[in-house]
């Protein structure tokens, strides 16, 4: 690979926001990208790997006043779509399935979800049952099972010749300085990076030459159920967001999920959280108890105990502010005047797989405008 016709770029973490952006740079042409990062998409399941632990499903829930979020979730939502069409390579990703959402707000934005496939307003009668529901609609929405997604990008990534290494970076100088070749113990020689992207979720908070304070994490519990007769999704919204949701996967699991609590670190599920959570899907949505249950009686907590998979938590990488999606230019150690571009991409909270696709466009937006502007511009 000329390096006259090639720019080395690296990036931080291997989450669905670092893949995405990986993927988005790779395909461009006229790069070569290099991920680091200590866990995979293949690894087993872990508390400091936010996406694994993901719903996930592409619902809006962009703020009325938030014009960027809008941007990225509905860009994300016309190439998940596309992605998930019939036939498509990556269709056993993704899910199409008819999604009610509740609401115990006064919706912010009520045209935020119009564009999904066959959306319309309930009339009341269809939520009397809802408790606290002030209104409802129902649409198609694109259901994500993340086991299959993420390993998924990281196939397609390295399929179009991006670079994977497995190590810990403690500080973005020392991939600036020493290039990929300071953490894969090979004796090649040091070669310069064009620039680097931070793709850093929750780390982006001790990361050296980042450390970022308004990063803080939203502790979500979920369950995971066998359940192949559910084949729509629930969601109750309130302020914060969805409190209590049902997604249903292609492969006949469900999530019930869940939690939003910011701030909490616990990195195990909690036993008295399940049961909540159980409890509340089964009040919001009964039929994700088994049919032969339903048939005979009303269901129970003690019903849904069987179909239980697993139990799983993560923490939601939050910034205060938003997403930050942001270049700046720093200097090389051991240099007198070479400065590289970084790239920002983190803070996605909770809505990371909806704005994945919209954010890694705007990543190498700002990444292709440092590079031809240089750094004194």
């Amino acid at each position: 690979m000329a390096r006259v016709h090639y720019k080395n770029i690296v990036r931080s973490v291997a989450g669905v926001i670092g893949l995405t952006t990986a993927i988005k740079i790779q395909e461009r042409g006229g790069y070569s990208v290099t991920i680091l990062a200590e866990t995979f998409p293949t690894d087993p399941k872990c508390i400091t790997y936010a996406s694994h632990w993901a719903g996930a499903h592409h619902v809006s829930a962009a703020p009325a006043d938030d014009l960027r979020q809008q941007r990225l979730e509905r860009e994300t939502f016309d190439t998940m779509w596309g992605m998930s069409a019939p036939g498509g390579e990556a269709e056993g990703c993704f899910l199409r399935a008819p999604q009610t959402e509740y609401y115990t707000i006064k919706e912010g934005n009520p045209d935020l979800l119009s564009f999904s496939s066959d959306f319309r307003r309930l009339e009341a009668s269809a939520f009397a049952n809802v408790p606290e529901a002030m209104s409802a609609v129902s649409f198609s929405a694109l259901n994500i099972n993340t086991p299959a997604y993420l390993p998924y990008l990281l196939a397609r990534f390295l399929k179009c010749g991006g670079r994977i290494v497995r190590t810990f970076v403690q500080h973005i100088v020392q991939v600036l300085e020493g290039g990929v070749e300071t953490f894969t113990n090979t004796n090649s020689g040091i070669q310069p990076v064009d620039a680097l992207v931070i793709c850093a979720g929750l780390g982006a908070r001790t990361l050296g030459g980042v450390e970022d304070k308004d990063m803080y994490p939203v502790r979500g519990q979920t369950v995971l159920l066998r359940a192949p007769w559910v084949e729509g999704g629930r969601s109750l919204v309130i302020e914060s967001g969805s409190k209590t949701y049902i997604i249903p996967r292609r492969g006949g699991t469900v999530i019930v999920g869940g939690t939003r609590v910011a701030d909490d670190w616990y990195p195990i599920s909690r036993p008295e959280t399940t049961i909540d959570i159980l409890a509340r899907g089964l009040a919001l949505y009964p039929q994700i108890a088994p049919p032969s249950v339903r048939n005979e009686r009303e269901p129970t907590i003690e019903d849904l105990k069987p179909l239980v998979i697993e139990e799983g938590c993560g923490l939601r990488p939050a910034r205060k502010g938003g997403i930050r999606l942001q270049s700046e230019w720093v200097n090389v150690p051991g240099s007198e005047r070479l400065m590289v571009p970084v790239i920002h991409n983190y803070g996605h909270g909770g809505y990371g797989f909806q704005t994945s696709w919209g954010s890694a466009s705007a990543a190498v937006d700002l990444l292709e405008d440092a590079l031809a502007k240089g750094s004194d511009a």
